[in-house]
């Protein structure tokens, strides 16, 4: 294989690697980082809705958790309460 002929092979790699990512939807960044811009599918979509929807509630959860474990109180009423609050909260 003569030098023109391996420029050319080169060339033709980086050109098909080049249109692959394209039809993949991978494109640079500001920074030069590969990044995935791909249209979603409406169930990927609705799946990373809920997910996030359950983070958010979760998040909640934790907070109160947080507050009730570092409250001053040390009443078991306030105490159940809370926990009865979460509990009818997570079964609606």
């Amino acid at each position: 294989m003569n030098p023109f002929e391996m420029v050319v092979a080169i060339l033709v790699v980086v050109t098909i690697g080049s249109v692959l990512k394209a039809r993949l939807g991978i494109h640079k960044d500001r920074d030069g980082k590969d990044v995935y811009r791909g249209v979603q599918d409406p169930a990927a979509a609705q799946e990373a809705a809920r997910l996030r929807e359950e983070l958010r509630a979760v998040k909640e959860r934790v907070q109160v958790l947080e507050r009730v474990i570092t409250d001053n109180e040390t009443s078991s009423t306030r105490l159940e309460r809370e926990i009865d609050a979460l509990r009818t909260k997570n079964n609606v």
